[in-house]
């Protein structure tokens, strides 16, 4: 159609459309009306079909007048996203992002991709906010954000998920709580017992809770409930009791070197997921879709990571500070009411009682072997941390 079609006139005919008359259009392209007439008779004798139709004292585009102004809007749209991709390659020097998030992931942001992020683009302003999981996905939407991360967001046509990876969500306690010595999986009635803390029903961790509620029959007693998963790991840090929640999530807060995490049996508490987001069809402004790519990246490392060292679902384990493998990632194996553990920084303490012994997983289990087994070397580097079990 483009080599039959004069530019110049379609310019004036797009101009028509957007004036709401010739007499408008003129005035803007600083033509005589006339002049601007014989051009779209002219352009309407190229397609063959009238274009225009008189209205009132204006006119409005015909069948075959959209589907030329729908051609010519596309083809714009072409150029512009052209344009922006090679603007994007070029050295990105100023610009703004506005990032929303769960509480959960903003300790991880910090310590990865947006520190490294906003230290390599010192000129690059960015508004990091804390959200629910609603506020999240309609700031998102709305395009007042962005990226966002979540846990869980809903199906939603006009959210593009970039990255996503399994968050079980897990029970978090003391290693000296009765719930670290049940040596399995635990199911929501083995929490009825004990006080617990919790976020509010607009989050989508919660929600979850919710649905594995329902499934086995169970309502959860609050002591605490709030919007800040800072405040879930205070509550547990402090003695309080038990919260429930994602690995990301938690890990942030736990600072006392006695927590721990414990796998809940029930599947619904399995099935969530993390994302990364950002509005469908929205082109992202070279600032961010830069940082969303690093982002993206750095997610998925950390990801990998934690499959990697077999830290999923299954067995208690110490809280980690940082993600991969930075920070002291302890473990441990809860039995008979005792625990010790070591940090991968050091070895295990020499002064054990005799009834401990320093042992490791044998190569290819994911699974400690019991106090009565023999204990096996590390088989690789990434074993390369022990535990005391009684």
């Amino acid at each position: 159609m483009d080599d039959k079609l004069d530019t110049r006139r379609v310019r004036y005919f797009m101009q028509v459309l957007d004036s709401g008359s010739v007499r408008g259009a003129a005035d803007v392209l600083d033509m005589d009306p006339s002049a601007v007439s014989r051009a779209i008779g002219i352009l309407e004798t190229e397609c063959g079909l009238p274009l225009l139709e008189r209205h009132g004292r204006g006119v409005v585009p015909t069948d075959a007048g959209q589907l030329l102004a729908g051609y010519v809007r596309r083809q714009q749209g072409q150029k512009q996203h052209l344009l922006a991709q090679m603007d994007s390659i070029r050295k990105i020097e100023s610009g703004h992002i506005d990032i929303v998030a769960g509480e959960g992931y903003v300790d991880w942001l910090m310590r990865h991709s947006l520190r490294i992020f906003m230290a390599s683009h010192p000129k690059i302003t960015v508004n990091l906010d804390v959200a629910s999981t609603d506020e999240i996905v309609r700031r998102v939407i709305e395009e007042r954000a962005h990226i966002g991360m979540l846990f869980q967001p809903p199906k939603d046509e006009r959210l593009t998920s970039h990255q996503s990876h399994a968050q079980p969500i897990q029970a978090m306690v003391l290693g000296s709580h009765p719930l670290a010595q049940l040596g399995r999986p635990l199911k929501l009635a083995d929490l009825l017992p004990y006080p617990g803390a919790t976020l509010h029903r607009n989050f989508g961790v919660r929600q979850h809770i919710e649905a594995a509620e329902i499934s086995e029959g169970v309502r959860l007693p609050a002591l605490l409930t709030t919007t800040s998963f800072s405040a879930l790991g205070h509550f547990v840090s402090a003695g309080l009791g038990y919260t429930l929640g994602t690995r990301i999530s938690l890990t942030p807060n736990a600072d006392h070197p006695s927590l721990v995490e414990l796998p809940m049996k029930n599947p619904l508490l399995s099935q969530g997921r993390s994302h990364i987001v950002s509005r469908h069809g929205r082109l992202l402004p070279p600032a961010a879709a830069t940082l969303l790519r690093q982002v993206v990246a750095d997610m998925k490392r950390y990801a990998d990571s934690i499959a990697g060292t077999g830290t999923g679902a299954g067995k208690p384990r110490a809280s980690t500070r940082g993600g991969g493998a930075t920070g002291c990632r302890a473990w441990g194996l809860a039995l008979r009411a005792r625990t010790v553990r070591c940090s991968d920084r050091a070895p295990c303490p020499t002064s054990l009682p005799s009834s401990f012994t320093c042992c490791a997983p044998p190569s290819g289990s994911a699974a400690w072997p019991s106090c009565t087994s023999p204990c096996a070397p590390p088989p690789s580097p990434r074993w390369n941390r022990r535990c005391a079990c009684a």
